[in-house]
């Protein structure tokens, strides 16, 4: 449920209500907003009566929250999260473009593409050090070398980066490297994974599952947040359907409505959701246009010999080029990138 405190509530009288709800066994989740703190509480609401909640000081009212996911909905907090590192935010009035190739290959390859990218205005560089795939004999990633390389990237070019963090045993690792740590579609409902991380103190990026309804996605969501890690960016890659011209259908109608239902950000990822580099360019202006926070598209310096995802992987000379439109329409929509 949701406690909303009068506007103007002292700090005592906030503090009261939170240790009433701890003492019935409640977890307890502040929001304070620019003119009311709102006050989230989870358990078992038959342990305590509405009414002598009403009555505490300070108290304006209580809200049940009708969706099974609590904290990541907009009864919990109406304000849409803004995700800060550094002098980079995802969320708000940003458009933050995540761009690099599927897999970390080689320090030539890893640089000439971070350089192109930030050249660009990307701010954030993505690369796969653990590369989870369908077959075990292919390119499954350089892990802690990988790594090791994106962090001298970063300290070179000054992006932030983000990985692919697959099982639990390699998070303290990989939260070591990288500013971001990314749940891909296969793990969106480890939920092993999900509770681990969310003792992490860094974002992260939760891929919807390749055959995840939008309340599923939301509700894997919810775990990382039960948890305490409310730093959440959700990414939406497209799901498995009927169709086989694409790689996968990028579902563009989940952003607005996810943004309708949660308060965290949402970017789209058009390079797996469709697999075919030519359809990138016109999916990121339609995500854009359709209300996401950021795009993740896949850059290689020479994608015919990628090891990893070539046919969905942009040029640096074609990823340019997007960012131009991309900018453009940034600025008609009052935003910037």
């Amino acid at each position: 449920m949701i406690i909303v405190m009068n506007r103007g509530a002292s700090d005592e009288a906030i503090d009261a209500v939170c240790e009433r709800l701890q003492k019935e066994g409640f977890v307890i989740h502040l929001s304070k907003g620019v003119e009311r703190t709102i006050i989230g509480a989870v358990g078992d609401k038959t342990r305590i009566d509405r009414s002598n909640l009403e009555a505490l000081p300070g108290v304006e009212k209580i809200v049940p929250i009708l969706q099974p996911f609590k904290l990541a909905g907009r009864d919990f907090r109406q304000e849409d999260t803004v995700i800060r590192i550094g002098d980079v935010e995802i969320g708000g009035d940003q458009v933050q473009i995540f761009a690099g190739p599927c897999a970390v290959e080689s320090w030539e390859q890893l640089i000439e593409s971070a350089r192109a990218v930030k050249a660009a205005g990307a701010k954030i560089l993505r690369g796969g050090a653990f590369k989870p795939r369908t077959s075990p004999y292919a390119f499954q990633g350089l892990e802690e070398k990988g790594l090791q390389l994106l962090a001298q990237a970063r300290e070179e070019t000054g992006l932030l980066i983000t990985t692919e963090v697959m099982d639990p045993r390699s998070i303290e690792v990989i939260a070591h490297y990288s500013d971001i740590l990314q749940v891909g579609a296969r793990n969106m409902q480890n939920f092993f994974l999900l509770k681990e991380l969310s003792r992490v103190n860094k974002p992260i990026l939760l891929k919807r599952g390749l055959s995840s309804t939008i309340e599923e996605w939301l509700m894997a969501a919810e775990y990382l947040m039960a948890g305490g890690n409310h730093q959440v960016i959700l990414c939406e890659r497209g799901i498995r359907t009927f169709e086989t011209y694409t790689r996968n259908t990028l579902d563009l109608s989940a952003i607005p409505i996810v943004k309708q239902m949660s308060h965290l950000p949402v970017i789209v990822d058009p390079s797996h959701g469709t697999g075919k580099w030519q359809l990138v360019r016109p999916m990121s202006k339609a995500a854009l246009a359709a209300g996401a926070d950021g795009i993740m598209i896949e850059v290689h310096p020479n994608p015919s010999e990628a090891l990893c995802d070539g046919p969905q992987s942009l040029t640096p000379t074609n990823f340019e080029a997007l960012m131009e439109e991309l900018r453009t329409m940034t600025r008609m929509m009052g935003k910037t990138l």
